[in-house]
């Protein structure tokens, strides 16, 4: 049995989380009850939206910023730092981030909640965890560096002590996002790590390669914003807590129980969803030499872009699935996934079919090293089509308390990404690890979906997903072979192929159906339905989210 399937989960968090209106929402008809639920979701994912979307245009700023600065070899250095950083905090958190956000959505807040109790159990096993890492790492520092960070010269060393000297504030920092999102409303959340982390980090980068800083310049200023981060997250998730007013921090031997259950399996999956690029610059950097790696970074920069649309609508709706599953409502929960895939597939094919078929001129801004990751972009680009494809089910899963059935999807993934990488970089360098995280992805994400489906109970997909696929592979492909034709896979050819997009994206407006739909979706934005206000739910546990 799931939490998906059990109610008294939900009181087992916490007993007060149900309110009159909530009990209302959840005995009302299946239908109205999606209904809500995705006009809810509806709100919450154009905010997740808009902040992906500024995070990923700064973070492609930072990938210039880098790779324009140190070149390939300098830039792969960098981004193997980057990766160890990851890696290690996405060991290091023991999968209490996914945790917080399963588990205080179930919860009373404020002073005479029983939430803040969740944060001892689910911060210290992390922090001393990071603590013993940042140690050892400190400690390995120079005898790793000449492997890990070929391109680092004689600062490898140093370089490598500050990214382990900072991985328990990039912990703590992960956790108290994932709380900040669950106890405030999502523009707060939006703000910190959609906003602030991805300015600062392009800003404070190039401020120490402009003053001619080297690596260990640059590394700093790209750790530095967690720090802010940290201290931003600790003030704005303090109030709805209620910590220094007299909430209880002491949590009871059952909070300690219930929460590492679920935790400790995504422990696992957690690092390796975190670090699956990571895995592939780290692998291509021992095994092809930095200058691969700084190109495989380089392209993996544009392939997380590509994801952080869906990133900002899991971000914005894991609470809320969290709630729902925990109440057994998994009819309305496969509504919400299944519009927010939609908006997914909708918002990110377009943008990896471009990539796949004008990596060169992608590429080619970066600086005309990096064009040799041609191969390995389009490869990259077409298999996240099945990642976007499928939607958020990987939230599905951990959400109804299945954290298990994804460590296995992740393992899956991880076993077919590092098998055939020890077998393809080694030949074939940036583009050998393209092909293995491509097969790694596949098999993830397709794995998971089967999981997601028989833990819900519900179609996790219907013929509006799939009309939204073929007209976007249609008006894509249409647009991409124009600009081919007329321009080539470069720079031309990418503006020709945007010119015609924007020309018939304004085309489509005159359509009535489509400004029919328009107007549906600006109407659950603007939560202008009575029967949405009916199915909010009122409770501390989830007031402002």
């Amino acid at each position: 049995m799931t939490a998906a399937t059990r109610p008294s989960a939900g009181a087992d968090e916490g007993r007060s989380t149900l309110t009159p209106v909530e009990g209302q929402a959840a005995s009302s008809p299946a239908g109205d009850t999606g209904s809500a639920e995705t006009r809810r979701s509806a709100r919450s994912g154009v905010a997740g939206l808009l902040g992906a979307a500024t995070s990923g245009l700064f973070g492609f700023v930072l990938a210039v910023v880098i790779t324009r600065s140190y070149g390939p070899a300098g830039a792969g250095a960098f981004f193997a730092a980057i990766g160890v950083v990851t890696v290690a905090t996405a060991i290091c958190t023991l999968g209490a981030e996914t945790g917080l956000m399963w588990a205080l959505p179930r919860r009373s807040a404020g002073v005479r909640g029983d939430a803040a109790r969740v944060l001892p159990v689910a911060l210290i096993p992390p922090l001393v965890t990071g603590l013993l890492v940042a140690g050892a790492g400190v400690l390995a520092a120079d005898a790793l560096a000449p492997r890990l960070l070929g391109g680092s010269g004689a600062s490898g060393g140093a370089l490598l002590t500050v990214t382990f000297a900072a991985v328990p504030v990039v912990v703590t920092m992960t956790l108290l996002l994932a709380a900040l999102r669950c106890v405030r409303p999502i523009r707060a959340y939006v703000g910190v790590q959609f906003l602030l982390l991805p300015i600062a980090r392009p800003a404070l980068v190039g401020a120490a390669a402009l003053a001619g800083g080297g690596l260990l310049a640059g590394m700093t200023g790209w750790l530095v914003p967690a720090a802010l981060a940290l201290l931003a997250c600790l003030i704005l998730v303090a109030g709805p807590l209620g910590l220094g007013r007299g909430a209880t921090l002491r949590p009871r031997r059952a909070d300690w129980s219930t929460f590492w259950r679920f935790a400790l399996p995504r422990a696992a999956s957690a690092a390796i969803d975190a670090g699956s690029m990571w895995v592939g610059v780290l692998l291509t950097s021992v095994l092809a030499g930095p200058a691969d790696a700084g190109v495989f970074g380089a392209v993996g920069r544009y392939v997380l872009a590509g994801q952080l649309a869906m990133q900002g609508l899991r971000v914005a709706v894991s609470p809320q699935l969290s709630r729902l599953l925990g109440r057994g409502e998994r009819a309305a929960a496969a509504a919400v996934h299944r519009q927010l895939t939609t908006w997914g597939l909708v918002l990110s094919w377009p943008v990896y079919l471009l990539l796949a078929v004008f990596a060169l001129a992608f590429l080619q801004l970066f600086g005309p090293e990096f064009t040799a990751g041609v191969p390995a972009m389009t490869v990259l680009g077409l298999a996240m089509l099945v990642n976007t494809g499928v939607g958020n089910v990987q939230s599905l899963l951990l959400m109804g308390g299945r954290s298990g059935l994804h460590l296995v999807a992740t393992v899956a993934g991880l076993t077919v990404t590092v098998s055939l990488g020890l077998w393809l970089i080694p030949r074939y360098g940036a583009t050998g690890a393209a092909v293995a995280w491509a097969a790694g992805i596949a098999t993830e994400n397709l794995t998971a979906a089967g999981f997601a489906r028989s833990v819900v109970r519900e179609p996790l997909f219907d013929a509006a997903m799939v009309r939204a696929a073929a007209a976007t592979i249609a008006g894509v492909g249409l647009a991409a072979g124009v600009g081919v034709l007329v321009g080539g896979r470069g720079l031309p050819g990418l503006a020709v192929a945007l010119a015609v997009l924007l020309t018939g994206c304004v085309g489509m407006l005159t359509l009535p159906r489509v400004r029919a739909g328009i107007r549906g979706t600006m109407r659950q934005i603007r939560g202008g339905d009575n029967a949405a206000t009916a199915a909010e739910p009122t409770s501390a546990s989830t007031r402002g989210r």
